[in-house]
């Protein structure tokens, strides 16, 4: 899955929810941060090998990898 599907489905799930599409971003901003706070090595290992432009893991680029993981 590429980021731009990603972003749609974003969009479908703040519609499906009843919320705006910035409050699901960042609730998924919010549970990503959480979760790289694991101090296992397998974690970290995890979201250092996903893909990103820039400094943070955005929504689009964590579910994207996960979508292309689960494909495999």
């Amino acid at each position: 899955m590429d980021t731009a599907k990603a972003k749609r489905a974003l969009k479908k799930l703040a519609k499906q929810k009843g919320i705006s599409e910035k409050e699901v971003r960042r609730e998924i901003e919010i549970a990503i941060e959480e979760a790289m706070k694991s101090p296992e090595l397998q974690a970290q290992a995890f979201w250092k090998s996903i893909p990103h432009k820039g400094e943070q893991l955005t929504p689009e680029e964590v579910i994207a990898y996960i979508a292309d993981m689960v494909k495999e």
